[in-house]
């Protein structure tokens, strides 16, 4: 059974939107969700967020945010939004 790959549907919908990622980014979005071993919706939550708050794709905050997404505490979405406002994010 082949796995279908929802992160990079994802990042073609953000491509029809606008939001034009160059190929080393997605090369580093992918790094960053194997080095984490993260789920993809907390990749999503975590390229929505930076997109969101820095208005580009800004590799360091990505990264920072999806290590804080991805601890073991946060299991949904809700716990996840919950961390990042009271981290100040709006």
């Amino acid at each position: 059974m082949r796995k279908i790959d929802q992160l990079g549907f994802y990042i073609e919908d953000l491509w029809s939107k606008g939001f034009k990622l160059t190929d080393e980014e997605v090369h580093f979005i992918y790094f960053g969700k194997n080095s984490t071993n993260a789920p993809e919706w907390k990749v999503k939550m975590a390229i929505k967020e930076t997109l969101r708050v820095q208005y580009s794709f800004d590799r360091s905050f990505f990264l920072s945010l999806l290590e804080s997404l991805n601890k073991e505490t946060i299991k949904t979405r809700k716990e996840a939004s919950t961390m990042l406002r009271h981290r100040g994010l709006p």
